[in-house]
């Protein structure tokens, strides 16, 4: 795995791992924002998974349309934009688990053309218009200002996340929503350079997969998962990630993040 893989790739070298805050108290909700079908489960499947077990009511919202998410140059994008919705739905699904206390949570799809995202002002206000209506208590997302980052789709996601709690909490931006001004405690991003926050994920890291692999149509082309053995090597590669965040700080398994405390 290197430093462009989703989710949860490897630190840079001289990462600092002092100071750094762990295990939040389980919020009430969250708010998981993702370019596409599949980047929250690598970003933060493992940590919204122990959330959920605990009674959080998880939420997602995924921008993309996931249109371009196949090698298959003769590919129907109308059904593919049909089955990566599905198994978004379903990835939810798993993550809250069948046993847990929370109630479940929406996920809502922006359907901007993959690999065309923006960072336009009425993008900003449809994320506004999201975390307004769902009143996350903590927002998840990608680091927008992560260094030679190649995907388009992800800084813009990661930008689009930031400005949109900027206007979500603010009364005077987007007005004609007519919906009261919501500000979250917490934004915790994803993929970034310099973390400073890690959640004990050991418990969940088999939910996170199970979550990943019910985005079977990403098994070739993100997965890399053609047949039993590369699945196999996938989930073992996803695992090693996890333990390796997670032995730094004398956790057997971790997920972490940028936490900037947006109150």
């Amino acid at each position: 795995m290197d430093a462009n893989d989703p989710g949860q790739p490897p630190l840079l070298d001289g990462v600092n791992h002092r100071d750094w805050t762990y295990n939040l108290p389980t919020p009430t909700s969250v708010l998981a924002i993702g370019a596409h079908p599949d980047d929250v489960e690598f970003g933060c499947g493992a940590t919204l998974a122990k959330w959920a077990a605990a009674g959080c009511t998880v939420h997602h919202l995924v921008l993309t349309d996931g249109s371009k998410g196949t090698w298959d140059p003769d590919a129907d994008t109308s059904v593919l934009i049909a089955r990566r919705h599905a198994e978004q739905l379903e990835a939810a699904r798993r993550l809250r688990g069948e046993h847990t206390r929370a109630p479940m949570g929406e996920v809502v799809f922006l359907d901007q053309v993959d690999g065309e995202l923006g960072s336009d002002l009425w993008l900003r206000g449809e994320v506004a218009r999201t975390i307004r209506s769902l009143r996350p208590q903590v927002v998840l997302g990608h680091d927008p200002w992560k260094r030679y980052r190649l995907h388009p789709d992800h800084r813009h996601a990661g930008l689009l996340t930031c400005d949109g709690i900027v206007a979500a909490r603010d009364p005077h931006f987007f007005r004609d929503h007519h919906l009261d001004p919501h500000r979250p405690d917490l934004l915790f991003l994803w993929e970034a350079d310099q973390p400073d926050h890690a959640e004990e994920v050991d418990a969940y890291v088999a939910v996170k997969l199970q979550a990943l692999e019910a985005h079977e149509s990403q098994f070739e082309s993100t997965m890399k998962a053609n047949d039993r053995a590369q699945l196999a090597a996938f989930r073992e590669r996803i695992d090693t990630r996890l333990r390796d965040l997670g032995a730094p700080h004398n956790m057997a398994a971790a997920e972490v993040f940028k936490r900037i405390d947006t109150r």
